[in-house]
């Protein structure tokens, strides 16, 4: 029935486990959690994650070396006993006690993946994890109703049910750098084979924050991952926001001049971007005139 699917790396995972596996045990279903570690370095940890090993039909397995988001991802697939496939991220926590009900309530005969959302605490963190918290309330916790009218660029990884047939005709890429935005090529080949995204109400909370230096690096490194996808022709020129307004730019050929704030304000994105005021508006402008810098190097 269902396989759940939990690659982790350096991230102790027994909360999320336990609390997994304590909502799916009464539900007389078959299942199994597998739990694959990507080559962690943190020896502690790896000690803490092996625990699990004793709930009913879970295994924690450490990779000898780091393979990467997408083949670790493809590896727990392959391995999968189930025709179901739940994906969760290391760093999430389900919000309601019925997180396993609602997905398989969910499944329908027509059903092949199915999306459950994503949610960050009410709480504000410190000013050293605030822009991974900032950006995640207003650009990831999406109304339900949005993201299904969206439903292929509003879809995110870390939290997802797929048939295991079709993550079998789709799966994530391995042949791209571990940059990002392995979710946004993965659904974008999803939208071209016409496979079916449902969004439903079944969140889980994002718990893992960054500290914001080090998601402001990931965020150029995602641009990094855009700007390849686009040469190599693995998405269209219009499947994301910034790369559509990019392209108008270009077609102006006013990427030069945005070329040019990157390289004179970046240090001052960075500034604003690591305050206790980080600004969506600057985000979005680093990135975008990033990108343009890119493309005239």
């Amino acid at each position: 029935m269902l396989s759940i699917l939990i690659p982790t790396y350096n991230y102790n995972i027994t909360a999320l486990v336990e609390e997994i596996h304590k909502q799916i045990t009464p539900l007389n279903v078959p299942f199994e959690i597998r739990c694959y570690d990507d080559g962690s370095t943190n020896k502690f940890i790896i000690n803490v994650n092996k625990s699990i090993n004793t709930l009913a039909f879970t295994s924690y397995h450490v990779q000898t070396k780091n393979m990467g988001r997408s083949a670790i991802r493809n590896l727990l697939a392959t391995d999968a006993k189930f025709d179901w496939l739940l994906f969760l991220d290391a760093d999430v926590f389900p919000k309601n006690r019925d997180f396993i009900t609602t997905y398989l309530d969910a499944i329908k005969p027509e059903s092949e993946v199915i999306y459950g959302g994503i949610l960050y605490t009410k709480e504000k963190p410190n000013q050293s994890h605030l822009l991974r918290w900032v950006y995640g309330h207003k650009r990831e916790a999406l109304p339900t109703k949005y993201r299904q009218e969206n439903c292929y660029v509003t879809f995110l990884t870390l939290n997802f049910l797929i048939k295991k047939a079709v993550f079998s005709n789709v799966s994530f890429n391995e042949n791209i750098p571990n940059l990002r935005h392995e979710d946004t090529l993965f659904s974008y080949n999803l939208k071209m084979k016409n496979i079916l995204v449902e969004h439903i109400e079944n969140p889980t909370y994002h718990l893992g924050l960054e500290e914001s230096d080090h998601f402001f690096k990931k965020s150029l490194e995602s641009v990094d991952a855009l700007h390849l996808f686009l040469k190599q022709e693995l998405i269209p020129k219009d499947y994301t926001k910034i790369t559509r307004v990019f392209f108008k730019l270009k077609k102006l050929g006013l990427h030069y001049l945005l070329a040019l704030v990157y390289k004179i304000f970046k240090g001052f994105f960075r500034k604003n971007l690591l305050s206790e005021k980080p600004s969506l508006f600057i985000f979005d402008l680093c990135r975008l005139s990033y990108l343009c810098n890119l493309y005239t190097k």
